[in-house]
């Protein structure tokens, strides 16, 4: 491997937040060499990566145990629960810390954490949903975990929902002295498809998003209620886009075929899988390379037709992978954002 080689790695990995997760990979390639100077980049970023995350679950646990002695019951969805799939949690990117509540849950978490936040984005009443920055950490608060890409879609997490608050479908990670409550495996899958597909479509997905639900698939098959899983994904009209991503999970993540549900060698998904790399790459993490300087350009009252039209182009592409849903769920996008 060439220092050209080594440094695109490197850029590419940190760009898709997923340097850590190539460290430890990296410490498993035995017919390549690493220069050492390298080596030393790859551990240094993501030793701090391993500070920031010991950060975070302290946070968590405080978090949580204040919430519980106001009784308030919230679960952690995605980040530091789903990092407890990889062999090193630690080594995974953090982000934002997601509580999905229920019920007055939500508004009682909401009502407590405003007197603790440096800052509050704008809640999202529909969809309840609201940000806050606590303790520089970022605290998002789900009271429904519904997209704006299909109601079919929101119908089956409505599902995911009930399973969880009415039937106590979870499972429990032990951080330090506090019992962190997550999804079940069956919910949890459906709750980080759904989550990336919504990203994908919307905005710009990151690898590292993908490589969480290969995980959570991984860690967890033989647990997993396959006619169950496939029922939902069928009801929710998403199984091209499962097949899609399982292609890219198998011929370029190295997801052992057998271990991902409902895999296809077809040839379409194959091109599917392509293309969507190409787009993973080109946008970047969530959408960070694309070129939004056109709003501090364009006169406020032109932006949204500008938007529009981006977002219409945007969607074009999409439906070159997925004809089948793209268009609609752009009308539905577009619908959602005139409520």
């Amino acid at each position: 491997m060439c220092e050209a080689d080594i440094d695109d790695v490197y850029r590419m990995s940190e760009e898709q937040s997923v340097l850590g997760l190539v460290t430890a990979g990296l410490d498993r390639v035995k017919d390549i060499k690493v220069p050492k100077e390298w080596m030393l980049q790859f551990i240094g970023t993501t030793l701090q990566i391993e500070q920031r995350n010991k950060e975070m679950n302290h946070f968590i646990g405080i978090l949580i145990k204040r919430l519980q002695e106001n009784n308030i019951y919230a679960l952690l969805v995605k980040g530091q629960g789903i990092a407890q799939c990889y062999e090193r949690p630690l080594w995974r990117s953090c982000g934002d810390v997601d509580l999905y509540l229920s019920g007055d849950n939500y508004q009682k978490a909401k009502d407590f954490l405003w007197r603790y936040a440096i800052v509050i984005e704008e809640e999202n009443l529909q969809r309840k949903h609201i940000a806050m920055n606590v303790d520089s950490f970022i605290v998002e608060l789900h009271g429904t975990m519904h997209t704006s890409l299909s109601s079919k879609i929101c119908s089956g997490l409505d599902e995911v929902h009930d399973s969880i608050f009415k039937e106590g479908s979870v499972k429990s990670w032990r951080n330090g002295e506090v019992d962190v409550f997550l999804p079940s495996v069956d919910n949890n899958i459906i709750i980080i498809f759904t989550h990336f597909i919504t990203h994908f479509y919307i905005g710009g997905l990151g690898l590292r998003q993908v490589c969480d639900w290969c995980r959570l698939l991984w860690k967890h098959g033989n647990e997993i209620n396959l006619s169950m899983l496939e029922e939902r994904i069928v009801k929710m009209g998403l199984m091209e886009e499962w097949k899609g991503f399982a292609s890219l999970a198998v011929e370029y993540l190295g997801m052992p075929k057998e271990r991902m549900p409902f895999y296809s060698n077809k040839k379409k998904y194959c091109k599917k899988a392509q293309r969507i790399v190409r787009l993973i790459l080109e946008a970047g993490n969530f959408g960070q390379n694309k070129d939004l300087s056109y709003h501090a350009k364009l006169p406020k009252g032109v932006r949204p037709i500008e938007t529009f039209f981006r977002r219409f182009s945007e969607f074009a592409r999409l439906a070159t992978i997925f004809p089948g849903n793209a268009p609609k769920f752009f009308f539905n996008y577009v619908g959602s954002r005139l409520k």
